[in-house]
């Protein structure tokens, strides 16, 4: 039953049916327009938390890879609020395995663990803490009932994930000083956060479907970064854009409403046109890949190269680089490095890079216990086997050129292991070969190129030989790329 009163503790536990679902306040604000730009705010806000900013330095792969980081969160979050009870308990294991993983110190030796109720309940909040900014910043403010619903999908949120204690304040009353204790006694201007404001907006790589068209991105990305920025400072909380000495833009305060309510008028387009699903897949399609609307993209993409060359031809510009072929030769071993192995983009290659391969992967394959371990061990396998080849300087870390000078011993035995351990899950029928369903399952985009030279099936050695290949920077593929090397 649903509490008669919404913002009640127990309501965080009513009827899952109301909670989650098609119904779901949540669900009405994720094909928002809005919700793009609140997405980035709360990531903004919890990258200045000092345990979830050092978290991100240390682990993710934000910088290097924000496209396919925002796939995963937006493809989690869905599962987390859709309506399927099974779907929604695995997704919530799957994520408190990832963070069980995810722990360390920063640079003042300050510890992190990605499984502090604490930590946990913080991003929590500065969802819902987002939207209900995006409301009111684009002159729409929320009515209370709605708020308190919303806020009662978060707290069940937060329950589903394990966490129980009540981290989260019991009422939406109590929410909001502790929204502005959090502000005021826990953010700092980390690197995490400086990196997102001033590095990530300004430098951002493009999406799959763009990643032919250089120029075009560069041009939009010049124009829309410093935009973006500006707007996600202007939204934060003023007390701490003062303690954290983020720029007060004159004008900031105007643009970011006008942004907010522009966007908005996008609800008043016909049911169906804004689906932030679709948004999220097109801007993951490889120009090679098999689905049907890659033809159109491909087709508007020609439309557009074809008007560049004309206007190269009246304006003197620089020639466009053409696209990087999807199979053939090996990358040189500085951009094997900086396109596969630095997932995290720090310079080096380290344990959080090879763990973020894995997690990559094995969400890809949508894997339970105990695969998932059975992959992480292989991948960690490998680590030590690349440490003792390739760390010279015993710093723990392998940089370009420790890596560079010993390429070779990529490919040893450890690294088989993972090609294995791959194979054994995308194997279902256990017949000792992938079909084409299988490999489709395998890697939902990048499907572009023929199963093998013998006809529509994949044996062991021919799989664990193309992983390898890939994995030790021999050759391209289209099926690796798009899911380990592009942004």
């Amino acid at each position: 039953m649903t509490s008669s009163n919404p913002g009640a503790p127990g309501d965080a536990h009513r009827d899952e049916a109301s909670v989650f679902g098609p119904d779901s306040e949540f669900h009405r604000f994720s094909n928002d327009p809005r919700w793009a730009l609140a997405l980035i705010r709360a990531t903004v806000l919890e990258a200045a938390h000092p345990q979830i900013g050092a978290a991100l330095i240390d682990n993710s792969t934000f910088v290097t890879h924000p496209w396919r980081r925002l796939r995963n969160t937006f493809l989690s979050l869905q599962r987390m609020f859709g309506a399927d009870d099974q779907v929604r308990e695995r997704e919530a294991a799957r994520l408190n395995r990832l963070h069980a993983r995810i722990n360390g110190a920063d640079a003042h030796e300050r510890t992190y663990d990605a499984m502090d109720p604490g930590v946990r309940a913080w991003v929590v909040a500065t969802l819902f803490e987002s939207i209900v900014t995006m409301c009111r910043l684009s002159g729409q403010p929320l009515e209370q009932a709605t708020m308190e619903r919303l806020y009662a999908e978060h707290q069940a949120f937060l329950s589903l994930m394990g966490d129980r204690a009540g981290h989260l304040p019991p009422t939406l009353r109590e929410f909001w000083p502790y929204f502005d204790r959090m502000v005021a006694e826990e953010l700092e201007n980390t690197e995490a956060l400086r990196i997102i404001l001033y590095k990530l907006f300004d430098h951002l790589p493009a999406p799959a479907v763009l990643g032919d068209l250089p120029t075009l991105w560069a041009a939009g990305r010049t124009l829309a970064g410093p935009v973006i920025g500006a707007i996600t400072v202007a939204s934060l909380p003023e007390p701490f854009r003062r303690r954290a000495g983020l720029p007060d833009i004159p004008g900031a305060q105007t643009l970011t409403q006008s942004a907010y309510l522009a966007m908005g008028l996008a609800r008043f387009l016909p049911a169906g046109w804004v689906q932030t699903d679709e948004l999220v897949d097109l801007l993951s399609l490889t120009p090679d890949s098999d689905d049907p609307r890659a033809k159109t993209i491909n087709a508007v993409r020609d439309g557009i190269k074809r008007a560049g060359a004309l206007l190269r031809l009246i304006t003197p510009l620089p020639p466009e680089p053409g696209p990087v072929p999807s199979a053939g030769p090996r990358r040189s071993a500085e951009e094997f490095f900086h396109d596969v192995l630095d997932q995290t983009g720090d310079g080096y290659l380290d344990w959080p890079d090879l763990a973020a391969m894995a997690r990559e992967l094995s969400g890809r394959l949508d894997l339970d216990e105990p695969e998932e371990t059975r992959l992480y061990n292989a991948f960690a396998d490998w680590w030590r086997e690349l440490q003792a080849a390739l760390d010279a300087d015993g710093d723990g870390r392998i940089s370009k050129n420790e890596y560079a000078a010993a390429v070779p011993s990529l490919a040893g035995p450890a690294l088989i292991k993972v090609a294995e351990v791959l194979f054994d899950a995308a194997d279902a029928d256990g017949d000792q070969s992938i079909d084409e369903q299988e490999y489709r399952a395998l890697f939902r985009t990048g499907f572009g190129r023929s199963m093998t030279d013998t006809g529509a099936t994949y044996s062991r050695g021919a799989f664990v030989k193309d992983f390898v290949s890939f994995m030790s920077g021999r050759q391209r593929s289209s099926a690796y790329d798009p899911l380990l090397a592009e942004a």
